[in-house]
Formats: C-alpha cells, sequence, structure tokens
C-alpha cells in the first residue's frame, strides 16, 4: 500500500474524547505530535475532565451534550483555555462535526447521539472515523450515501471492522467468500450456564481483554457486540448476511480473517489494545510507529478459536435473525438492547433477561425499512418505548 505525506498536521474533531476510545485516541494523537492536531473534542457530561483534555492538548473548540453538564462549564469558563468556543447539545456535536479546520472527525460517542454528526461530518466532506457501530447500525444505508455524495472516507475503528478493511484492500468483493470475526467471550465466556443467573453489573463490566465502557463490556458478555459488529460489517463491506461470521478466540489476538474464493485466508494480528486500530484511521494511508508495542513472537504464543454456542448467547442469533429480516430490524435490534443494557446496569433486570427484552421487542414491533433521517429516528424511538415496556412487565 502507497503511503502519502499529508501536507499539514491532520486535523482531528474527536466526539467522545472522556471515554476509553477518546482516552487511547489521545494517546495516538500525543505520540504523533508532528502528524496529528486535535482540533475540537466533545463529551457527554464529563465536563472537568473534557476541560483538562482541553488545556493539556490546547483545544479551543469544546462541546458538551448534557444541558447541565453544558451550563457547569459555562459557569466555569477558567477551567477551559483562554477563547474557548464552547458549545451545547446535539446541535453543538453537529456545529464541531463540520468545524472548517478539520480533516477528520472521530465518532466515539455511545449509543445513536452520534448518528447526525456523523452525517453532518460526511456531508461537509470530512473524513470519518467511526467507532460508534450502533450508527450504522441504525442507519448504514444513509450513512453511506453520504459518504459517497461528498467523497469523503469512512474509515472503521472498531478492532474488527478496522482489521476487515486493511484484509480486504487490494481485494474486489467478488473474490470474498466469507468475513470471519472474532470474539473474546466477554467476561462469562468460562462461566458454568447455571451461574448466568446470579450474574451482577460488577461482574458484567470486568471484560478479560479489553478496557472499555460498561454498556459495550456488558455487550462483549451477551455477544450483542459481536451481533452489532456483523450488522455492522454487512453494510460497511456490501456483504450479504450469509458472508457475515463470527467464531470464539479468547486471546483477542487475531481481529478478523478474511476467506477469499479460492481458501485462501488473510487474517489480521495486533494486540488486545485500541490503539492500533485508532491509529490506522486516524494516519491512513500512512503507516507510522505504533503507541505500543506490537506482539512479539519470539515469546510463546498460542491462539485458539472455538465455534459459537449460539444457545448460550442469544443475542448472536438475534443479530443474525435481524440481518435476514434486514429493514428496520436492526436498528430495532439495537435500540432494545441499549435499553435492556441500561435497565441491567441499574439493577432493575436480571442478565439474563437482556435477550428476552431484545427478542420480545423485535418480535411485537412491525416496521418497514427507514428512508429517512426522520423515520429512522421515530423507529429507534419506538424500539425504546416498547423495550421499557417489557421490562416493566418483567419486573412485575
Amino acid at each position: 500500500m502507497a503511503t502519502t505525506a499529508f501536507p499539514h498536521r491532520k486535523r482531528v474533531v474527536l466526539l467522545g474524547a472522556t471515554g476509553s476510545i477518546g482516552e487511547n485516541t489521545l494517546r495516538v494523537i500525543a505520540a504523533h505530535p508532528d502528524k496529528l492536531e486535535l482540533v475540537a473534542i466533545a463529551a457527554r457530561g464529563n465536563w472537568e475532565k473534557l476541560a483538562a483534555i482541553a488545556r493539556t492538548h490546547g483545544v479551543r473548540h469544546v462541546g458538551l451534550f448534557d444541558d447541565t453538564a453544558f451550563a457547569a462549564a459555562r459557569a466555569n469558563p477558567a477551567a477551559f483555555p483562554p477563547g474557548t468556543h464552547l458549545v451545547g447539545g446535539l446541535a453543538g456535536l453537529v456545529e464541531l462535526a463540520q468545524l472548517p479546520a478539520a480533516d477528520i472527525v472521530l465518532v466515539a460517542v455511545v449509543g445513536t447521539t452520534g448518528l447526525e454528526p456523523a452525517l453532518a461530518a460526511l456531508a461537509a466532506g470530512k473524513d470519518l472515523a467511526l467507532a460508534s457501530k450502533e450508527i450504522l447500525v441504525l442507519a448504514g444505508r444513509q450513512v453511506l450515501a453520504a459518504a459517497a455524495a461528498s467523497g469523503a472516507k469512512l474509515l472503521p475503528v472498531d478492532s474488527e471492522h478496522s482489521a476487515v478493511f486493511q484484509c480486504l484492500e487490494g481485494h474486489p468483493l467478488s473474490t470474498v467468500r466469507r468475513v470471519t470475526i472474532t470474539a473474546s467471550g466477554g467476561a462469562f465466556r468460562d462461566w458454568p450456564v447455571e451461574r448466568l443467573a446470579q450474574v451482577t453489573p460488577a461482574d458484567a463490566v470486568k471484560h478479560p481483554n479489553w478496557s472499555m465502557g460498561p454498556k459495550i463490556t456488558v455487550d462483549s458478555a451477551t455477544l450483542a457486540n459481536k451481533g452489532l459488529e456483523l450488522i455492522e460489517a454487512q453494510c460497511l463491506f456490501s456483504l450479504r448476511p450469509e458472508q457475515c461470521a463470527a467464531v470464539m478466540h479468547p486471546q483477542s489476538i487475531v481481529h478478523a480473517i478474511v476467506e477469499f474464493n479460492d481458501g485462501a485466508m488473510l487474517a489480521q494480528l495486533g494486540p488486545p489494545s485500541m490503539t492500533f486500530p485508532i491509529q490506522h484511521a486516524l494516519l491512513y494511508p500512512e503507516r507510522a510507529p505504533g503507541t505500543e508495542a506490537p506482539l512479539d513472537f519470539s515469546k510463546l504464543l498460542s491462539l485458539e478459536f472455538r465455534p459459537i454456542d449460539e444457545a448460550r448467547f442469544p443475542m448472536l442469533r438475534l443479530a443474525r435473525e435481524a440481518m435476514l429480516a434486514a429493514g428496520g430490524a436492526p436498528a430495532v435490534y439495537n435500540a432494545a438492547n441499549e435499553i435492556a443494557v441500561a435497565a441491567f446496569l441499574a439493577h432493575q433486570i436480571p442478565f439474563l433477561a437482556i435477550p428476552r427484552v431484545v427478542e420480545h421487542t423485535l418480535d411485537r414491533l412491525t416496521f418497514s425499512s427507514p428512508s429517512d433521517l426522520p423515520s429512522i429516528l421515530a423507529l429507534d424511538q419506538a424500539a425504546r418505548r416498547l423495550a421499557r415496556l417489557e421490562i416493566v412487565n418483567h419486573k412485575s
């Protein structure tokens, strides 16, 4: 792959700066001060941490989604660099995503909040580094159309999709037989099935390999994250549902495998750290020394793969069914899962109720393929309302 020299440091907008993806992105930017410049940051509500980031990196465009946090930040201007332009709410995130000075926007906000900023960035011709898998699950067709219309690049940040992206480069889609992404199995991969009924939120947020936020860590334990990633891979790489597969790989070193029509396979390997896919997206198409040490094959290294038991992980089965149903089904799957995970983390439902809430929501909601952003958001809200009703019924 040819590399190109940038005419200037690539200017980055980071939406979701205070989360785990944001923290790793800041590490990558700090490691490459001659190649990357942080020009805008945003977070949901942690304004004090955001202010510290702004001071450290000299950022003067700052956004807060939460109204209360935005008001607190406005009341403490001295916490930010002099001359900071502070914006609030969804409109503020959209404004930052379209910042004229920016070259690339990395969207790492949890859930569907990042959809409108992502579309705005693409419409403004900004390259989009996408870490929020829910955006493509909710509105993949619209996101791809926006990228095609503006000519902006859509660069995956999820480790699995970054791996597929790298393996596919230079290979026509017609030569691809199957794409397989790997799953660590999450916190309970080795627990006896009968123990799962006693799982607590504190148990579920302890991932064996990765350091991530609570929602995605729970998704890893249910394998909803893998279901969302299969849906995202189908959209991002124009695959058929039957071309998308997942396999259990406890070491989280092989991130994806692409099988070609002749039986040959390409795999992408790397340590279980998000700095690798983040750096690939931000510096693409250039390769530069990594933020962390690579794998060391002079040391003992074993790689284990095993099939996934979908009876143990019903969220993966439900994702496959949503892929086959197409239309708005993936969006309903995503919305119901978000509500169910939030209820579990709030001690409102048990761990094993998460897939039941999602399945009942999928079964009971009539949906068609949404054609525009308002209808997408309306379907998302309808699924959330029904999922909340399922949770109330479960508690009663």
